[in-house]
This record gives C-alpha cells, sequence and structure tokens, in this order.
C-alpha cells in the first residue's frame, strides 16, 4: 500500500501543487484518477469559485455555492461534491496507476465525500495522494492507521515519492 499526503500554509497553494504534479505525470504518461481543484479568482473583495478537474480528463464541476458577499461559513455545495465523486467512481472502472485527490476536507473526515474511493483505489493497488490542512492531518492520519507518508509540499518530492519503490 503506497499512500501518501501534503499540505501547504498559503491560500491556493495546495490547489496549483496538485494540479501541476497531475499533469506531470499525465505528460509522462502516468494513468491519474482523482480530482484536482481549480479556483476562479472572482476578483477583489469576493471569495473564489472552487472547482475541480475530474482527472485526466473529465469535466470540471463547481464544488462552491455562492452565499453572499458578507458569508463566512462554508461555501462547499455537498450536492457539487457528490457529483464529483460519482464521476471520479465511474473512472476508476477504468485502470489508473494513481488517485489523486485535492482534499481530505470534513466531508471526508466524517466518513463521507471521498473517503471511500480512497480505499478502493489502495485495494486495486493504485498509489494514493491526498492533500489536506492542518484541521484535518489527524483525522486522515486515523483514517489510514498511520499508513501515510508525510511528503513536503513540493512537485520534485512528490514525483520523487510517486517514482520511489514501494517501502515493504
Amino acid at each position: 500500500m503506497k499512500i501518501a499526503y501534503t499540505m501547504t500554509r498559503g491560500r491556493g497553494e495546495l490547489d496549483r501543487l496538485l494540479a501541476d504534479f497531475a499533469e506531470t505525470l499525465g505528460a509522462r504518461g502516468v494513468r491519474t484518477c482523482g480530482i484536482v481543484q481549480i479556483n476562479t479568482d472572482c476578483g477583489s473583495g469576493h471569495r473564489c469559485d472552487m472547482d475541480v478537474q475530474v482527472l485526466p480528463d473529465g469535466p470540471r464541476i463547481r464544488i462552491s455555492q455562492y452565499l453572499g458577499k458578507e458569508s463566512k461559513g462554508c461555501r462547499l455545495d455537498p450536492a457539487s461534491l457528490e457529483t464529483s465523486v460519482a464521476e471520479v467512481g465511474r473512472r476508476m472502472e477504468e485502470d489508473f496507476d494513481i488517485f489523486i485527490l485535492n482534499k481530505f476536507g470534513k466531508q471526508e473526515a466524517e466518513g463521507r465525500g471521498f473517503r471511500h474511493l480512497i480505499g478502493d483505489a489502495l485495494a486495486r493497488g493504485a498509489s494514493v495522494l491526498v492533500g489536506t490542512n492542518p484541521l484535518n492531518a489527524e483525522k486522515f492520519e486515523d483514517f489510514t492507521d498511520g499508513a501515510a507518508t508525510s511528503i513536503a509540499p513540493d512537485l520534485d518530492a512528490l514525483l520523487h515519492w510517486y517514482e520511489s519503490p514501494e517501502e515493504a
């Protein structure tokens, strides 16, 4: 089982890092599956729209909802997230080498979202890379029973992890 996670601190950095990682692997002929997040800047004073790209060449799905200019709450649209989960699940019927998840977030920490697809990917023998944040890192480590490796948030480090043989 080869599973890892990475975290960044800056806004949008993790999204760009995982999108670059998926693109680099795809260019090298690696069969990717999962999602990466592509944010659309809405200009100053507005929070970005959150879209996910289904890998490797699937649709972009908006997973955020507009709650108003002054809103401070979670903008995740759970129905859109579940649409993303279903689309990735369909893509998993094809062969793939690595499963990439943009974020092990609140939904996954609570047993929903992409959580079961992570297990499905591992059962198929694929490598799994998950982005997370400090708030959910411990819950991800609990979910993996400590089997996940923490990787520095750097494209070269991620590529090195993927290309290294699985440790026994």
